[in-house]
């Protein structure tokens, strides 16, 4: 297989993060290169962040099986994503759920929708449905998630998204502007919500209604 040996490399590489057995083997299982573009498909299998265009990146891998690991993924678990990008760790998610779970993912950016969809098609996954929209209001009409993934750094935990996640269901999030940090925000079910810091991150920012700048654009569903 084209790039196996690079990708071996790389998830074994991850153990020293101490990413859980089942992370590393869903990771094992996704084609990163096909969701890279071409210009740094060289770059696909290092564990570093890379430019997708339009001010967006993809994460490196350690901090997609990071995030990953934190939210604990469940086989038929539905699971929002805020921040499709180019819809590697939506796969990587996809993995982990397995065909009985459902991630719904947000994107703001109309030509990122449309080469993540590509890109999602191309690696074989069909459990990921991208929706052009405001990721800071989450997407209430397939409301509530057992998980809820966010990819852009927002500069507090957005009240919708807080409300779109089920009893006993849990969010990643990173939080802050110049100093961000990662959150695992975890719905208790018996209306109390519990915040717990993980460590600092470093993400593009979240734009949207309960983002850091507000766009006023006609999404479509």
């Amino acid at each position: 297989m084209e790039f196996a040996k690079e990708r071996e490399e790389l998830v074994a590489s991850l153990q020293r993060h101490s990413i859980s057995e089942k992370v590393l083997k869903s990771m094992l299982k996704v084609p990163r290169h096909l969701f890279i573009p071409a210009a740094y498909i060289s770059s696909a299998y290092v564990d570093t962040p890379l430019n997708i265009g339009h001010g967006q990146t993809i994460s490196a891998p350690h901090m997609v099986a990071i995030m990953c690991d934190l939210l604990d993924l469940q086989e038929s678990n539905k699971v929002l994503e805020v921040g499709t990008g180019s819809g590697y760790n939506a796969a990587v998610m996809s993995e982990l759920i397995g065909n009985a779970g459902t991630v719904y993912s947000t994107e703001r950016i109309p030509e990122l929708v449309k080469s993540s969809e590509s890109n999602l098609k191309a690696a074989g996954y069909h459990n990921v449905k991208v929706f052009l929209s405001d990721g800071s209001i989450g997407l209430p009409e397939h409301a509530p998630y057992d998980k809820i993934c966010v990819t852009a750094s927002a500069p507090s935990v957005p009240e919708p998204l807080i409300q779109q996640l089920k009893a006993g269901g849990k969010m990643v999030i990173p939080v802050g502007e110049m100093f961000q940090s990662l959150y695992i925000i975890t719905n208790k079910g018996d209306g109390t919500v519990v915040s717990k810091e993980w460590g600092g991150v470093v993400f593009v920012p979240l734009i949207g209604k309960h983002g850091f700048h507000f766009e006023s654009q006609p999404y479509r569903h």
